[in-house]
């Protein structure tokens, strides 16, 4: 490892550290004062939801903390409300809660692979700003991040899956159609992020090409969102030009991958 490496992997540590110190503080602050805390992380396959929500609940209190990813719905959810089976894992009072994908894979994942219909897929995108204005009224505050990364970054990562052993569990056969699908996930993003923004429940957008970066922003991010005893003593906040609020004409301007 050369001498840059390593002095860029200490003061990630360092800057990481100090976020997390922060996390604590913030979790104390949501425990005492019986807050409900939503964190959602959408994105592409191998878009680096799984360390963001390993390295946010690090060092959380394991009672009062989960993270959620749930599996493929079964014969019986398909059966259910659609948002049935996602009720139960909601954040009590007290909690934080980290959804590692969520009711958006309606519009990713089962919009993409044809696992839903045209009308199943109109009925979610009219009802989810319904239900999600619900949660906030009753409490609930949601924090949603889209993960963007580039299609060659995808690619890199998805490579590193099939070839290291201790990382074979992440592959499924969706994983392995995700590039050939590009385009129509960068669709199928572009309408989510279009039709299911809102002031109850906005979406975040996170360039996510590089991981380190990206988690330390996230939580960073997220602690300027919320409001805590002793705020303010990590004094760093997210760099506006990897996180960002998300608005239409971003499309249009190259910011997010297409």
């Amino acid at each position: 490892m050369t001498e840059n490496n390593t002095s860029g992997n200490d003061a990630y540590r360092k800057a990481l550290h100090k976020a997390q110190v922060e996390l604590v503080k913030f979790h104390k602050h949501v425990i005492e004062n019986d807050r409900k805390i939503l964190v959602i992380l959408e994105g592409r396959d191998a878009a680096g939801k799984d360390g963001t929500a390993k390295r946010i609940t690090e060092h959380l209190s394991p009672r009062e903390s989960r993270i959620v990813a749930l599996g493929k719905p079964s014969d019986q959810d398909r059966k259910s409300w659609y948002f049935q089976r996602y009720v139960p894992h909601l954040p009590s009072s007290g909690e934080i809660v980290i959804f590692n994908r969520s009711w958006y894979n309606r519009a990713g994942v089962e919009r993409v692979m044809g696992f839903c219909t045209n009308e199943e897929y109109e009925q979610f995108v009219h009802t989810v700003p319904i239900y999600e204005q619900l949660l906030v009224h009753c409490g609930v505050t949601i924090i949603k991040y889209y993960l963007d990364i580039s299609r060659d970054e995808q690619e890199r990562r998805l490579k590193r899956r099939r070839e290291d052993p201790l990382r074979q569990w992440k592959i499924s056969p969706v994983d392995e159609k995700a590039l050939s699908h590009w385009k129509d996930y960068s669709q199928a993003r572009n309408e989510m992020l279009l039709r299911t923004h809102s002031v109850f429940a906005p979406w975040t957008l996170v360039k996510a090409d590089d991981k380190k970066s990206a988690r330390l922003n996230i939580i960073r991010d997220l602690l300027s969102r919320c409001e805590y005893a002793g705020k303010g003593g990590h004094g760093e906040f997210p760099d506006p030009n990897q996180v960002f609020l998300f608005d239409e004409l971003l499309l249009t301007k190259g910011v997010i991958t297409s």
